[in-house]
Parts: structure tokens; C-alpha cells; sequence
């Protein structure tokens, strides 16, 4: 019996791209799946479940911006300085003896005598005369000018002056004595002795204006300040 060669096994196989199949039964049977076999169910792949945890905390607010530098070279204006108060100016006492010109330097030492009483240095006192210079002004000048004003200077008595006096000078304590001149004259020389006074003026006389509190008498002894 004559021997054939074996024949190769001839396995199926899908035809490639472009290649139709040559039946159609053949793509039916490619299509659906083996008799028998089980279908497989399509894997449906579940989403992570969500983790607790804690909660975001809210945005914090940002922070504020710095103020932005003007344009080199500008410096800002300064405001207004506080208003300092002014010193208090010490208020002065003016006391009034009544007194006609002719009367006015005799008024005048009986109140530097109750000064000098009731306990004040007589480097305080000083004495103005309006009019004519007073009788001590005129003894002290008796001896030389120089030695009159080396008196005020020295500052250890009481000194006796014209109103008129141009060298400064303050004591405590001023008695002006209006023993004449015109009312004009007195006028000023109130001012100026005013001026010359810290604690107390006296006015012996008609000169300045009149205070409330003038009695037309001698003052009581005034205390030392």
C-alpha cells in the first residue's frame, strides 16, 4: 500500500486586518463564543471609598498690605506744635494812701516804717518820687553819684530814686510817692513803678488809675511775702 506523506496540520486562524473572512458563517462563529462556555460579565471597578479626616481648615484672611513709600525726595509736613501755655505772671498787689502832694513823702515813710516793722529786708524797698527827690535821695547824692548808685548795687537798703529811674531795677516792694509833677507825669510813672514791683506796690497820692480796693486811708501793715 503505497505510503503519502503526512500532510501539515493546518490550525485555524484569524485573518488579518484587510483580509475578509471567506464566509460569513466564520465571523458569525468567531463572533459569538463557544458552545458551553461561560460569559464573561463585564468588571465593573468600584471607586475608592472616601477616607474621614478632618476638615479643611478656612483660608486664612491675608495680611495687610504696608503702606506704600510717597516718591523718593518728599518728606511729610509736620503738623501743628501743641500750644505751650504761657508763664503765669505773678500778680502784683496795689494798695492806695490817700494823700495830697504835700502830704504824699510823709505818707510814704510811715509806710516804709511798717514795712520795715512787720519784718521786710530793706534791700525789698524801693521808693519813687514823682515830684522833687525825696530828702534821703538828696542826702545820698550829697555825696557823689558813684557812691549814691554803688546803694542800689549793693542792694542791702532801701533806695530812694526819681520815677523816672532808667537803670533796671526790681524789689518786692515799691512806693511810689506822687508829691507833684502833672497828672500825665503820674500817669506814666504809676506804669513804670508797676513794672518795678514783684509782690507790692504802694501809691502814695493821686497817680494811676483808681482800684476797688482804694479806701482813701493808710493800708494796714502789709505781711511779708
Amino acid at each position: 500500500m503505497p505510503v503519502f506523506p503526512e500532510e501539515p496540520e493546518i490550525h485555524e486562524s484569524l485573518p488579518g486586518p484587510g483580509v475578509p473572512f471567506p464566509r460569513e458563517s466564520d465571523a458569525q462563529a468567531l463572533r459569538a463564543p463557544a458552545t458551553g462556555a461561560p460569559a464573561t460579565a463585564p468588571t465593573t471597578v468600584a471607586a475608592p471609598a472616601a477616607v474621614p479626616g478632618p476638615r479643611p481648615a478656612p483660608p486664612r484672611p491675608a495680611p495687610p498690605r504696608a503702606a506704600r513709600p510717597g516718591p523718593p525726595g518728599l518728606i511729610p509736613k509736620p503738623g501743628p506744635a501743641p500750644r505751650r501755655p504761657a508763664p503765669a505772671v505773678p500778680q502784683v498787689e496795689v494798695q492806695r494812701i490817700a494823700a495830697t502832694p504835700a502830704q504824699a513823702v510823709e505818707r510814704a515813710d510811715d509806710a516804709v516804717d511798717r514795712l520795715l516793722d512787720s519784718g521786710r529786708d530793706p534791700g525789698d524797698i524801693l521808693v519813687l518820687t514823682v515830684g522833687e527827690a525825696h530828702p534821703w535821695q538828696q542826702h545820698e547824692l550829697s555825696f557823689g553819684e558813684e557812691r549814691y548808685w554803688a546803694q542800689l548795687t549793693d542792694g542791702g537798703d532801701v533806695f530812694y530814686a526819681d520815677a523816672a529811674l532808667t537803670r533796671p531795677v526790681r524789689r518786692e516792694v515799691v512806693v511810689l510817692v506822687a508829691n507833684g509833677g502833672t497828672p500825665a507825669r503820674a500817669a506814666e510813672a504809676y506804669v513804670e513803678a508797676l513794672g518795678r514791683a514783684t509782690v507790692l506796690l504802694l501809691v502814695c497820692g493821686d497817680a494811676g488809675p483808681a482800684t476797688a480796693g482804694a479806701t482813701g486811708a493808710a493800708p494796714a501793715r502789709p505781711v511779708k511775702a
